[in-house]
C-alpha cells in the first residue's frame, strides 16, 4: 500500500505564521447584525483588506521570499500577477534588501501597477488576451538569473495563504464552512489545508465569477479545464485554468464551488461599503456576494469568509458600485 505526502499539511501554514509574525498583519474578523439577519447565519468576515499591500497575497510572497538563500536574494526575483501578487513579491523583496521584477498585463488596475512601482518594482506589461505571463517570466528569469515566485503554484505560496484562515480559527473558534475566493487556487488550497486539519467536518467553498467559472468546470470534469481569458471585473479572478498544484489539493478538500454575476459582486462591493464602513475590491468581494444573493443554500449556523483584499482606486469603486464598467 502506498500514500501520497499532501504537498502542503497544517504544520507547514503554522511554520509560515511563525515566520510572518511581526511582518505580516493579523487582520481584524468583522461582524454585522445586519450581514446575518439577511444571510440567516453566523458571519465572520476575516478582512484581508487591511493586510499588508492591501490583500493576501503578501502571507504567500513574504512567506516563500524569506526562505530564498542569500545568493537567490542577490540576483533578485521575479513574479507574474495582475496586480495584488506583484505588489505582495515587490514589497516582500523591499523587506528582504532586494529587487523584483513583475510581468503585469497591459490592462491591470493603475492602482495596482502604480503601487507594484512604489515598492520598487520593476514592470515589464503583455496582453493578457494574448502573451504567455508565466513564459515571459521564466524568461526573463533565465536570462538575469532570478527565482521566479508563482501567484499560487508553490507549495510556501500556498502555505503563507492559509495563515489568513488559520488566523480566523484561531480568533473564532470552530466554524460549519469557510468560504474563499477562488483565482489561481492558492488561497483555497492554504485555507482548506487549515480548515479540515483543524476542524475535518467543515464545509469549505470556493466563489468565482461567472464569466471565469475554470474550477467549477474543473471539479465537474475531475480534471483541469482552461476557459477563455474571462473578461470579469474580478481582475484578480481574471484567469483560464487551475493551477496543477492548487487543483490536486482543492479536488481533495473542497466541497463545492458556487458563481456570481458581475452585478452581485458590485452589489456587494456596495453593501460593504455602506453597512460594513470597509472597502473591497471586486475579487474580494465574491464570497460575500454568494452569500448576499442567496447563490447557496442551505447555509450552516456558523461560517467564515476570507475578504482576500481591497486594492480598487476611488474613481473606479465609484463607477462599479454606480453599476458601471
Amino acid at each position: 500500500m502506498t500514500t501520497t505526502t499532501p504537498p502542503v499539511t497544517i504544520d507547514d501554514v503554522r511554520d509560515a505564521a511563525a515566520r510572518l509574525k511581526g511582518v505580516a498583519h493579523r487582520t481584524p474578523v468583522l461582524r454585522s447584525r445586519t450581514l446575518d439577519a439577511l444571510v440567516g447565519a453566523e458571519v465572520f468576515l476575516k478582512c484581508e483588506n487591511f493586510q499588508r499591500v492591501g490583500a493576501f497575497k503578501f502571507r504567500g510572497a513574504y512567506n516563500t521570499a524569506s526562505r530564498l538563500t542569500p545568493e537567490q536574494l542577490a540576483r533578485g526575483i521575479a513574479a507574474y500577477s495582475s496586480g495584488n501578487h506583484a505588489q505582495a513579491v515587490a514589497l516582500a523583496a523591499r523587506e528582504l534588501g532586494t529587487t523584483a521584477v513583475i510581468v503585469m498585463p497591459e490592462d491591470a488596475p493603475p492602482s495596482k501597477r502604480d503601487a507594484t512601482l512604489g515598492y520598487g518594482a520593476e514592470i515589464v506589461t503583455y496582453d493578457r488576451y494574448t502573451g504567455d505571463r508565466v513564459a515571459i517570466a521564466e524568461a526573463l528569469a533565465a536570462e538575469r538569473g532570478l527565482t521566479v515566485i508563482p501567484p499560487y503554484e508553490h507549495p510556501h505560496v500556498i502555505a503563507g495563504q492559509g495563515t489568513a484562515a488559520l488566523e480566523l480559527l484561531e480568533d473564532v473558534g470552530e466554524l460549519d464552512a469557510l468560504i474563499t475566493p477562488v483565482g489561481g487556487g492558492g488561497l483555497i488550497a492554504g485555507s482548506a489545508t487549515v480548515a479540515k486539519g483543524m476542524h475535518p467536518g467543515i464545509r469549505v467553498i470556493g466563489i468565482e465569477p461567472e464569466a471565469g467559472d475554470d474550477t467549477k468546470r474543473s471539479f465537474e470534469a475531475g480534471h483541469r479545464v482552461a476557459v477563455p481569458v474571462p473578461r470579469t471585473i474580478a481582475d484578480g479572478q481574471a484567469l483560464h485554468t487551475p493551477g496543477e498544484l492548487t487543483f490536486s489539493v482543492n479536488r481533495r478538500l473542497v466541497d463545492g464551488i458556487e458563481l456570481v454575476s458581475d452585478d452581485e459582486i458590485r452589489g456587494a462591493m456596495r453593501f460593504a461599503f455602506e453597512r460594513l464602513k470597509i472597502v473591497v475590491e471586486p475579487s474580494g468581494a465574491t464570497p460575500l456576494a454568494a452569500l448576499l444573493s442567496g447563490r447557496m443554500d442551505r447555509l450552516p449556523r456558523r461560517i467564515g469568509v476570507i475578504v482576500s483584499g481591497g486594492n480598487v482606486d476611488a474613481d473606479r469603486f465609484a463607477r462599479l458600485c454606480a453599476g458601471g464598467e
